[in-house]
């Protein structure tokens, strides 16, 4: 397993790009979702920062740099459990222990997507918030920022159900995976949602 040293996300942007490009799968698809998840908060902590004359925008960049903080924590931790993860999927097919490596670590896993996934489902209440009340000078980069939101939740909701899938290939119990199954159903939604409001930002700007 790699060090935790070696995949946070507080190195350098470049650095951190060439880590996820790597064929190690730490950082991975669930860490890039949090960073995603990130970049959406920073945009909509901007939007609120520029919609002065309103203390509901205030309370509301407060909330987004919380959000922040939690998606990239939740960045970092999701790379150190997809190294553990790949350590467990990398153990030969008669070892003894895989199968039950392999599931407590897909389960991990998953529940480090559906944290991300309750950061993402809360900056979607934020990003409508500001949609309501934000600067409209503003509302190229409040489109931008639901995009993100939108690509950050979707990351979630397929890392989620995949880790699922594999726990419960590798005979995970139904009860066992129940609360984190509701949790997929309403990343799921939430998804659908951040995508229609991309869309409904997006095509203000159309011709």
């Amino acid at each position: 397993m790699g060090r935790p040293i070696d995949i946070p996300t507080s190195i350098p942007l470049d650095d951190w790009l060439a880590k996820l490009g790597q064929s190690t799968g730490a950082p991975g698809g669930g860490a890039a979702s949090g960073v995603m998840l990130g970049i959406a908060a920073s945009l909509l902590s901007m939007v609120a920062a520029y919609t002065p004359d309103d203390p509901r925008a205030a309370e509301c960049g407060r909330r987004v740099v919380r959000l922040r903080d939690e998606a990239l924590q939740g960045a970092e931790s999701d790379g150190i459990l997809s190294a553990e993860f790949g350590a467990a999927l990398a153990l030969p097919a008669d070892d003894p222990d895989r199968d039950a490596r392999v599931r407590a670590a897909a389960v991990r896993a998953a529940e480090s997507a559906a944290r991300l996934g309750s950061s993402g489902m809360a900056l979607l209440s934020e990003l409508r918030v500001l949609r309501e009340i934000g600067n409209r000078s503003l509302s190229a980069d409040l489109a931008v920022a639901a995009g993100a939101l939108g690509a950050g939740l979707s990351g979630s909701s397929v890392n989620l159900r995949a880790n699922l899938r594999t726990a419960q290939a590798h005979h995970a119990s139904a009860g066992a995976l129940a609360e984190l199954r509701v949790d997929a159903a309403q990343l799921a939604e939430a998804q659908q949602n951040a995508a229609r409001i991309a869309e409904e930002l997006s095509a203000e700007f159309d011709d």
